[in-house]
């Protein structure tokens, strides 16, 4: 085993990076830091601290990352308009490189050689951290527990943790993980592993059942910058704070839950349940005005292009510099993008109210049905001829 002097681990305070925390400094017999980056998880960051400190850690770094990751990280995506498989607007894929750089960054401060992490074997985000370390820091070593270690799984860590006298949060009542950030609360493990089983009502957090939510739609205003959402219902907020309010005002109208099973990168399908309000109600408005301010190729292209941005977030790959040149061309594509989409929430559905831009593409004049417009319907016809005559080629071939 290789001698360490200092590791850094991210950590949030719960099992499974709890016993990670005892484990390392009972393996390797060193100092460890814990690293916990306030992304939004709530009220679970203001007791990480303590806990971390209780169960063994050296040091402890709580920093607030919450402007930076909205702005730096959700946004960008947001402006490339990814979502993985159709359905998920990647939450936790988003977040996990944030996480890493931070652990970098604490690892060259406290004079660290390794970092570590709490992923499975099994899932994406041992990708995802990996893939981040290397990219910013090679020489740093990198310790995956659940890769070395004997424990097997959720039962030998709660045995782990009973043994050694760490609090263990998963119990009878929830059987099953949770991951919260300021896009998103994912749910995974537990009863949530048979994919027949709808998710218990009382398992949600941020947003209501559509059932329960009020009777009367909400309307909102949401303003956009070449790309970026700035302002609610005229209000300019910080990155942050605007998506923290539009989780706020979704998940009082049921907006934002999927029920999902996706296919991980190392080649595994997962069932995941996910609410994401804020997400999808920035995704309904900015492509509502992206109706108006993009040129049709340019926006074929940059939908051509969404897919492989998506699969590279979702696989780990933010620092690659294939994503960084996709982001080149997606943020090109939307210095046109400024105006207003109005959006109507009603029981768990955005519809698009209306949209407006001051450089909109849109020209009542030429788009009108009615008499007088300035489109000269006639010029259609050479259109028409000219894009079938290969296909009336193939039918004279034919004998049609």
């Amino acid at each position: 085993m290789q001698k360490l002097h200092k590791i850094v681990l991210a950590y949030s305070g719960g099992l499974d990076t709890s016993v990670i925390l005892k484990w390392l400094k009972e393996t390797h017999n060193c100092p460890v830091v814990a690293f916990c980056a306030d992304i939004g998880q709530g009220e679970e960051v203001a007791e990480v601290a303590d806990k971390a400190r209780a169960t063994g850690a050296d040091e402890v770094f709580v920093e607030d990352l919450q402007e930076e990751f909205a702005r730096e990280f959700v946004f960008p995506m947001l402006r490339a308009n990814a979502i993985y498989e159709g359905s998920y607007l990647m939450g936790t894929s988003i977040a996990r490189p944030l996480i890493a750089q931070g652990q970098v960054e604490v690892a060259r401060r406290t004079g660290a050689d390794a970092v570590s992490h709490g992923a499975t074997g099994k899932g994406n985000d041992q990708v995802r951290f990996e893939v981040t370390y290397q990219a910013l820091a090679p020489d740093l070593a990198i310790i995956a527990p659940w890769r070395e270690w004997d424990m097997q799984g959720r039962e030998d860590l709660v045995a782990y943790a009973r043994t050694h006298g760490i609090p263990v949060p998963v119990t009878a009542a929830k059987p099953y993980s949770m991951d919260r950030n300021l896009l998103h609360l994912s749910f995974e493990g537990g009863i949530l592993e048979d994919p027949w089983a709808e998710p218990p009502a009382d398992m949600f957090v941020l947003t209501k059942s559509p059932e329960a939510a009020p009777d009367s739609p909400r309307y909102l205003e949401i303003n956009f910058e070449a790309g970026d959402p700035v302002a609610v219902d005229g209000e300019r907020l910080s990155a942050a704070r605007l998506l923290a309010y539009l989780n706020k005002i979704g998940g009082e109208h049921g907006i934002g839950r999927v029920d999902l099973v996706e296919n991980r990168y190392v080649g595994l399908k997962s069932r995941g349940v996910y609410e994401t309000p804020g997400g999808t109600i920035l995704r309904a408005a900015h492509m509502a005005v992206e109706s108006l301010t993009l040129d049709r190729e340019v926006l074929h292209l940059r939908d051509s292009l969404s897919p492989r941005y998506a699969e590279l977030v979702y696989n780990g790959y933010w620092f690659a510099p294939e994503r960084l040149a996709l982001q080149s061309l997606m943020d090109e594509a939307q210095k046109p993008v400024t105006g207003t989409a109005r959006l109507k929430l009603y029981k768990g559905t955005v519809t698009v109210a209306g949209r407006k831009a001051p450089q909109s593409l849109y020209r009542p004049d030429l788009a009108t049905f009615e008499a007088g417009g300035t489109y000269r319907q006639a010029d259609a016809t050479g259109f028409i001829r000219l894009n079938a005559l290969r296909l009336k080629i193939r039918a004279q071939l034919e004998g049609k």
